[in-house]
């Protein structure tokens, strides 16, 4: 007879749940190859808005709600909200508030605010921004993180989110490209290079990038994994995705 004394349920230091747009399918697969053992992550999506502002967010909020109903009847121990550019539009006392409200007080983190704790943690004041989106984003992008005391040195995008079909595209850039465009972005004034998009492959260029650079790598995805793991009360350091997730 098998010997299973030993074995855990799924899950079984903590799940966390995270709220995706429809179109991304990159944050589900590099989360899943990052998680911990005995740590795992329950997706659900909410849509994509295009101008969030333009009923002071209800819409947006509206179906953050419904997506938090979901993930809290999966029992999750925390909750993350993976997507950077509705992230940053979004105050973030409201959407984190409203996360934690209808989710019973889980504690909750967003793409956005992941983003500005990982450079906090790292010492980073001055950034290189590569993106696969439009210059009208990459400026909102930029403002945001002038805001919170981000100075973004330089920053390109190559243009995808211009559309469902665009949109999509965005997950399939290879690797190599990624990590041609991030490079291309490298100052010696800035202290980091910060790779915006949860649905933009990252994880095979981090480390490749730091080694080439000599510099901290954060992408969206990285630093929402560790925003969340660290909320969810995990603080294991795990190897080969860069610094943040390396030491902090």
């Amino acid at each position: 007879m098998a010997d299973l004394s030993h074995a855990q349920p799924i899950g079984h230091r903590r799940r966390i749940g995270v709220i995706v747009p429809p179109s991304n399918t990159v944050n589900e697969a590099e989360f899943g190859r990052m998680a911990p053992d005995g740590v795992t992550f329950h997706f659900t999506r909410s849509p994509l808005h295009e101008d969030p502002w333009h009923n002071d967010f209800k819409d947006m909020l509206d179906a953050v709600s419904d997506a938090v109903g979901d993930l809290t009847l999966a029992n999750v121990d925390a909750l993350a909200f993976g997507c950077t550019s509705d992230s940053m539009a979004c105050p973030a006392d409201r959407l984190i508030g409203t996360m934690e409200q209808k989710s019973g007080g889980k504690p909750s983190v967003s793409t956005a605010g992941g983003i500005l704790k990982a450079l906090e943690a790292l010492g980073i004041t001055k950034v290189s921004m590569a993106t696969p989106y439009i210059e009208a984003t990459n400026e909102h992008e930029k403002h945001f993180l002038n805001d919170h005391g981000i100075e973004v040195v330089a920053m390109a995008g190559l243009g995808l989110n211009t559309g469902w079909e665009g949109i999509q595209k965005m997950s399939r850039v290879p690797p190599a490209k990624v990590f041609e465009h991030a490079k291309s972005v490298d100052r010696p004034g800035s202290q980091a290079i910060l790779i915006c998009c949860t649905d933009f492959n990252t994880l095979d260029v981090i480390e490749p990038l730091e080694a080439e650079l000599g510099k901290p790598v954060i992408s969206s995805n990285t630093a929402s994994f560790w925003a969340s793991l660290r909320a969810a009360g995990i603080d294991d350091k795990i190897e080969g995705y860069g610094r943040l997730l390396r030491e902090f």
